[in-house]
């Protein structure tokens, strides 16, 4: 069995997040589609910087382990 935490949140984020859930939705399963979509934006907004030559970036190639600011 998966042990059970308590996250303490404001009425009003309660509120919120019982008008984001589905009838028959659990808060877990809520707060898991909450974590996927925000890391689905992170690596999205990284594509996005990468695009633009933003960040820092590495070689791929076997013989190069040196970092370059792109």
């Amino acid at each position: 069995m998966t042990a059970l935490k308590h996250i303490p949140v404001s009425e009003q984020t309660w509120k919120v997040l019982g008008k984001m859930k589905e009838a028959g939705e659990t808060y877990d399963l809520l707060l898991q589609k909450l974590i996927q979509e925000a890391n689905r934006e992170a690596l999205a907004e990284k594509f996005r910087k990468a695009e633009k030559g933003e960040g820092e970036w590495f070689s791929l190639k076997s013989n190069s382990k040196r970092k370059r600011k792109v």
